[in-house]
């Protein structure tokens, strides 16, 4: 029993079905619990009790749940098995995209014609019920007229036209006609032998014109009605009962046409509930009950039901004709005709009509017109049925071949493909012809060639990267990472680069206990060689303020720092000139870097006993002071760029810093970003600094980068963002 056993655990477990995956210990599962409630019910079951009916729901749901996981666990291992070659898949999509759109095409195409040829059948039934009701409304339009122009002349009423008519014309052998003179009875005419006809009722909901199908006293009339006059209107009606004459006479020629003129009953939703909804209204001898149509009308949603009760024909005429050839199969289509109640005006039970014919006599109704012509009809047709089925054949001879020459070129790089998983480069494939895959073949042979060298360079990358990465690091280091807060200033800055390494550059420099340099720059261009100028002002910066600090001797006019009235000390507290510190970092750049680098510098001195900011812009983005009232200040005092002029002065401002005003300056990585609504804008950065002037410049910090990357959205942040934020306090 043990080899039996592992045997089928193996079969088992190739195809899937074991609980080797989750799915398939859900499938198990699922299963199992659904045995155990059917297993509980059929139990239940034999000992009466009620609650056992109501797991049959629960058993239902987990049985459709268990095929279906079943169904995907052998979707899976068919796709695993029999679509794992190229060959079998090349056949089932042929078989997709050729073979099941035709045949989908063709079912489509008789489906569609078998109801075009049904809805035709009943087009000529209805069509002729129309055309009677207008050749009966026609007549009595007439015979009102003739009657409203006698009494109109003073004349007696005038029958005679009615009387000619039934001697002239055998369709009005069975018609009846009634005339009313406002609500007073002015004589009937019946047809000859009808002499316990009900009497004539003139209802309170009739509009008049009237031509449609009427149910009276459980009958089925061709009914139509005109008013001809004032206040008291000549009222003129005529009916013909829809009965075997008139249905033979519809069905010369085309078939057996049965109606349906009870059974049928048109109820709101609401008030039913139909037990077998459909599409079409069944009818015949053996219709099942409860067939049920859901119709649409004007005051809400209807079903047309047939009751519990099979339909029973109330006429059939006509007969089945034979069939002419092979494939004039028979056709059977029903409708409905709109009846109106005429003692209620109710509509809501119509009658049906059921013909069966054959498709010769559709065509030979549909083609009565082309005459000599129509069997050219059926032949072009036939011809072109021959040609599209040629056609398909040759496409699936075609499809079979390109799939053996497609399978053997991917069979020999699968070969191929192995050699290089075995780390075997030398291997070649063998081309013989001239297409497409030949010169994927030809590919494959130069990417072997090609795979040691660029493996070399993957590690010289990976190198380089390392590298970067490391400068990432040091670049870190340079900014400040432990800001030393004065008592009346706080500070914040913050900088993301666009790629590893950042051209931007902020720094902050306690001179002493009250006094505080803030530098904010940009280097033109982006990845390491702004990042190593940037590295160099960093320094340079540092180095001037901290070891040698140029002085003025005397305080002079803003921007008019003359050489000669210079001097270099120490960091002992003396004063530092900004103007003169970008006059030598500009000269220092001039003469060590080549001509097309250069960057914007903004440096300020912050001074904590008089709150006053000194500064000289070097071409940089103005920062902007914000008031505790919302208005801003533009620090726009400066000269040109550093780095790209030699002996260049730098023109220096002074400006009193209120409590609670900030300090705002920014690179153009924070107001260049575009979206399809433009730039991002210096107004929409001070409009953000403004109304979050309160929170904590960290947090304001963050706010302001959030909005920049909602503005760039999945777009690469295009530039360095650097943004430095100052407060007084």
């Amino acid at each position: 029993m043990t080899v039996p056993y592992r045997l089928l655990r193996y079969r088992l477990r190739e195809m899937g079905l074991l609980p080797a995956s989750r799915l398939a210990r859900a499938a198990w599962y699922v299963l199992g619990l659904d045995l155990l409630l059917f297993g509980l019910q059929e139990i239940l079951g034999l000992f009466r009790v009620k609650y056992g009916e109501s797991l049959g729901g629960w058993v239902t749901f987990l049985s459709s749940v268990a095929v279906g996981l079943f169904l995907w666990l052998g979707f899976r291992w068919l796709r695993a098995r029999v679509l794992w070659r190229l060959r079998n898949r090349l056949i089932v999509t042929y078989v997709f995209i050729g073979v099941i759109p035709v045949v989908l095409l063709v079912t489509l195409a008789l489906g569609s014609f078998y109801l075009f040829a049904g809805q035709f059948a009943t087009f000529i039934v209805t069509t002729g019920l129309h055309t009677e009701l207008a050749s009966l409304d026609a007549a009595n339009v007439a015979v009102a007229h003739e009657l409203a122009s006698g009494l109109k002349q003073g004349r007696e009423l005038d029958t005679s036209l009615v009387k000619e008519l039934r001697q002239s014309d055998k369709a009005w052998a069975d018609r009846e006609v009634m005339a009313w003179k406002g609500r007073q009875l002015l004589f009937t005419s019946l047809p000859e032998g009808v002499k316990d006809s009900p009497p004539p009722v003139l209802p309170e909901f009739l509009k008049l014109p009237f031509h449609d199908v009427v149910r009276d006293h459980d009958k089925l009339y061709l009914r139509v009605g005109i008013s001809l006059g004032g206040e008291q209107p000549l009222t003129v009606i005529s009916s013909e009962p829809l009965d075997q004459r008139l249905l033979q006479e519809l069905a010369t020629d085309l078939g057996e046409i049965t109606l349906y003129a009870s059974g049928l009953n048109l109820q709101k939703v609401g008030d039913t509930v139909p037990t077998a909804p459909s599409s079409g209204v069944a009818v015949g001898g053996g219709a099942s009950p409860g067939v049920s149509v859901t119709t649409r009308k004007a005051d809400g949603s209807y079903v047309l039901d047939t009751g519990k009760e099979p339909l029973t024909p109330t006429y059939t005429a006509g007969s089945l004709p034979p069939p002419v050839r092979s494939f004039d199969n028979q056709v059977t289509f029903a409708t409905s005709i709109f009846v109106v109640n005429w003692a209620t005006g109710d509509t809501s039970q119509p009658a049906a009509i059921s013909v069966q014919t054959r498709f010769s006599k559709l065509y030979g109704r549909l083609f009565a017109a082309l005459g000599d012509f129509a069997p050219a009809v059926e032949f072009v047709l036939l011809f072109v049925a021959i040609i599209f089925g040629v056609i398909e054949l040759l496409a699936l001879l075609v499809g079979v071949r390109l799939t053996r020459t497609m399978t053997r070129s991917v069979g020999e790089l699968y070969g191929a493909t192995q050699h290089v998983n075995r780390g075997d480069f030398s291997h070649r494939i063998e081309v013989k012809t001239k297409d497409q895959m030949a010169a994927l073949e030809t590919s494959f042979n130069s990417m072997t060639e090609s795979i040691e060298r660029l493996l070399t360079e993957q590690k010289e990358k990976q190198r380089l990267e390392n590298e970067l990465v490391i400068a990432q690091e040091v670049q870190a280091q340079l900014f400040p990472r432990e800001v030393s807060q004065l008592e009346s200033l706080e500070v914040h800055g913050f900088c993301r680069p666009a790629r590893t390494v950042s051209g931007d550059y902020y720094d902050f420099l306690c001179l002493n206990s009250d006094k505080l340099i803030l530098a904010v720059g940009d280097v033109s261009g982006k990845g390491i060689s702004a990042a190593l100028l940037m590295a160099t002002i960093h320094s340079a910066v540092r180095a001037y303020s901290l070891e040698g600090i140029p002085l003025l001797r005397e305080p002079v006019a803003v921007g008019a720092a003359a050489k000669s009235e210079l001097m270099l000390a120490g960091s002992n507290g003396a004063e530092t000139s900004p103007g003169y510190l970008l006059s030598l970092l500009n000269h220092q750049l001039f003469e060590s870097t080549p001509l097309e680098k250069y960057a914007t510098l903004f440096l300020g001195i912050y001074d904590g006993v008089e709150h006053t900011l000194t500064y000289s812009n070097g071409g940089h983005l103005p920062p902007v002071m914000v008031s505790e009232n919302g208005n801003i200040r533009r620090l726009d005092r400066g000269g040109t760029v550093v780095g790209l002029f030699d002996n260049m002065n730098y023109e220096e401002g002074s400006v009193q810093v209120q409590r609670g005003e900030i300090f705002l300056a920014y690179s153009d990585g924070v107001t260049e970003p575009e979206n399809d609504f433009g730039e991002f804008g210096e107004h929409r950065l001070v409009d953000l600094v403004r109304e979050n002037r309160h929170l904590p410049l960290a947090r304001i910090s963050e706010v302001v980068t959030a909005a920049v990357d909602d503005w760039i959205g999945a777009n690469e942040q295009p530039d360095d963002i650097t943004l430095v934020l100052a407060r007084a306090r």
